[in-house]
């Protein structure tokens, strides 16, 4: 019941949820940042996450240090976060927790699929996909060759069944069916999603509501710019939007019709949640505008951490963390190449 979260939420949950704020109070700050940017080597910025949260994973990596290293060990932490809360869950927010993780499940198949499509070896495949979109099943992805096959021998048994089940095609996996098979799933993923936070009700239901909205709309934008130029026809561009969000659904039918980065700009506009992004936006600087929906999601992130009694952190934590190794790669990068004028350009800043 709406308000009431606060009279039973912490028989069960209270632990957890004090357990995912206190990770979060590890994530790197400002201060935190502006030592890694005056790195000059990659030994020094392992020297600087040593005194983080990221310290026990890196401390005994040996020279020469890579950035594939670095990061694959700061995602570690991550990982054995999410595994731990997850083992420690009750019924309800367990499910959460795996919903959370079902995208990266989504980003793994495709990753097989394309790879295999183009003769990479299976094995390089798999150390490359996400630990936590990992399943029983995932090495014998290979063997498909249209969605149906890959449905029948290796993706009913998984999570993901029921989102391929509503979508399956006789044809050949190309660049092309993939990337549609990719946006399909993540729109059946999103809705069912969506719809099982809003069964949850209460301060979940609204929070997570608001973050999925955001994600869906994202989604929708990058369909749109992704396909500007491609055979995909407006009709099925449109079947790929999922069927909720801020710009459903007559943003959805502006979007579909849009030829060209100011259409799709002029859409989004009419939303005002998002016509204050463009306005960051100079005409012409499309470049920027992943920059900016990532601050717009960390955002929202941090203000989850507000309000009590409710699953919102867990997620919110999850991309925060997300976000935190993405700049720590683009930083790694950065000093790697002897790039170090740009490395502002690609941070985005958690707290």
């Amino acid at each position: 019941m709406w308000g009431f979260e606060m009279l039973t939420y912490n028989i069960q949950d209270g632990f957890l949820e004090a357990v995912v704020r206190g990770h979060r109070s590890g994530l790197l700050t400002v201060a935190d940042y502006n030592n890694l940017c005056q790195c000059e080597s990659l030994e020094d910025i392992k020297l600087n996450l040593t005194a983080t949260d990221y310290g026990t994973y890196l401390s005994n990596e040996a020279s020469p240090l890579y950035t594939t290293t670095i990061v694959e060990k700061c995602t570690k932490k991550l990982v054995d976060d999410w595994v731990k809360m997850r083992a420690n869950a009750d019924e309800k927010l367990g499910q959460f927790l795996d919903y959370c993780t079902y995208g990266h499940m989504i980003d793994n198949v495709v990753l097989i699929v394309t790879g295999t499509l183009h003769e990479r070896d299976v094995q390089e495949l798999l150390d490359k996909c996400h630990p936590l979109g990992m399943f029983d099943s995932i090495a014998t992805l290979a063997v498909a060759s249209n969605m149906r096959e890959l449905y029948r021998l290796v993706l009913v048994d998984t999570p993901l069944a029921p989102y391929f089940s509503e979508n399956l095609s006789h044809e050949d996996l190309d660049e092309m069916n993939i990337e549609i098979m990719r946006n399909t799933l993540y729109k059946a993923y999103l809705d069912d999603f969506a719809h099982f936070c809003e069964s949850l009700g209460g301060t979940t239901g609204e929070v997570m509501g608001d973050l999925l909205a955001f994600e869906t709309d994202r989604r929708a934008l990058n369909i749109t710019l992704n396909s500007i130029g491609t055979e995909l026809t407006r009709e099925d561009r449109k079947k790929l939007y999922s069927n909720f969000g801020l710009l459903y659904p007559h943003g959805h039918n502006e979007l579909a019709q849009a030829e060209d980065f100011d259409q799709i700009r002029a859409a989004m506009e009419k939303v005002p949640a998002y016509a204050s992004i463009f306005s960051k936006l100079g005409f012409g600087e499309s470049q920027m505008l992943d920059k900016l929906l990532y601050e717009e999601e960390v955002k929202r992130c941090v203000m989850c951490f507000e309000q009590q009694f409710h699953y919102t952190p867990f997620y919110a934590y999850m991309k925060l963390r997300e976000q935190e190794i993405r700049n720590i790669m683009w930083i790694s990068e950065c000093v790697a190449q002897d790039q170090k004028a740009r490395i502002t350009d690609g941070i985005v800043y958690t707290f």
